[in-house]
């Protein structure tokens, strides 16, 4: 059995505390589908239809080491002008996140949590899909640290814009 010594080097914050990140729990906050054609839009088709897909991920303390984690997904399938469907999904977590230095807290919280809820995520928009009639919609897995890095790159382009 691994003792506290075990411990990898560098591992904890100086305290002697060890770094955990637990899911505490896991809901759907959300969850809406539209097919306001149906059932004109459940017709084949040539072509496969486009499908507009928006990811956000927000989080808020619940207390010092507890955070409410929503990802939001938003699927839109449409041919020409015709909407066929619109799904939005808000999946939330709580997460306890405890032994982390402060400048990693915001990657936890924008990369990792996230990270962990979106299979679920996923499941849940291939399952709403499919029992609107349509194929289930397999998202594709979600970069969620190129998303985190182009939200800090937006926000210091936005500071230096009002600096100015």
């Amino acid at each position: 059995m691994a003792s506290k010594d075990d411990a990898p080097v560098g591992a904890g914050n100086g305290n002697g505390a060890q770094p955990s990140l637990n899911v505490l729990a896991q809901y759907v906050k959300d969850l809406s589908f539209e097919s306001p054609g149906a059932p004109n839009s459940l017709r084949g088709r040539d072509k496969a239809p486009g499908i507009a897909i928006n990811v956000n991920v927000n989080a808020n303390p619940l207390s010092d080491k507890q955070f409410d984690v929503n990802l939001t997904l938003n699927a839109k399938a449409s041919f020409d002008q015709e909407v066929l469907f619109n799904v939005e999904l808000v999946y939330g977590g709580v997460f306890n996140v405890s032994g982390f230095p402060q400048e990693h807290m915001l990657p936890i919280l924008f990369i990792e949590c996230p990270r962990l809820l979106f299979p679920f995520a996923r499941q849940i928009i291939a399952e709403a899909t499919r029992n609107g009639g349509f194929p289930p919609l397999m998202l594709d897995p979600i970069d969620f640290a190129q998303m985190f890095q182009q939200k800090l790159a937006e926000d210091q382009a936005a500071a230096k814009v009002k600096v100015s």
